[in-house]
């Protein structure tokens, strides 16, 4: 089940209300920004979609497959998937199980947000902390020069490298949503 921002009215009786376009109020200035850079990455998928069916008709058709065509769809989808998570985190879309959560009051509701947000600032920032440890060794040689992974292939990019520290950011951004949504959440006014 999801418990997001949702309009009042649903559209047909008993189908779920549709969410609301956009960040969630809660999310702030960071939300906001974090929603509008999606379209960035749903351009990505796309581009991957471009760039197999591109693949294919080069493979099959004129018997000169690419050497770029898998890995680059696989770096594509990647940043796209971990976008996700913070993605639906400005929005208020995360999966969430409500069957406790829908019997509280809304004063309940408000300090479980606010205890829910921190808790998942505090994971967020074990995985960042985790994901700092995976960067330094996919970017910088033992020597300490700059040194990015790469995949190893005949193409070799440094795809492995870029995912680490683009997992790196999206973490260290997902501490401060959870941050922000903790905040905007405990000043929010409840009516019991």
């Amino acid at each position: 089940m999801t418990h997001g921002t949702t309009h009042t009215d649903a559209k047909a009786p008993g189908l779920p209300p549709e969410p609301e376009q956009g960040a969630a109020p809660e999310a702030g200035l960071l939300g906001r920004l974090i929603n509008g850079s999606g379209l960035i990455f749903a351009t990505g998928i796309v581009l991957a979609a471009a760039i197999l069916l591109l693949e294919v008709f080069l493979r099959y058709l004129l018997n000169s497959p690419t050497i770029w065509a898998h890995e680059a769809t696989v770096f594509l989808c990647g940043i796209a998937f971990v976008f996700g998570g913070l993605y639906c985190t400005s929005r208020n879309t995360h999966i969430r199980v409500v069957l406790i959560y829908d019997l509280l009051s809304p004063r309940l509701r408000r300090a479980a947000d606010v205890l829910i947000s921190l808790a998942c600032a505090i994971a967020s920032g074990f995985f960042a902390y985790a994901s700092w440890h995976m960067v330094q060794r996919a970017v910088l040689a033992p020597s300490g020069e700059i040194r990015l992974e790469t995949t190893g292939s005949a193409w070799s990019p440094p795809t492995p490298a870029l995912i680490k520290v683009f997992i790196l950011v999206v973490m260290i951004a997902l501490v401060l949503q959870f941050l922000v949504l903790a905040v905007n959440h405990a000043r929010r006014s409840v009516k019991d």
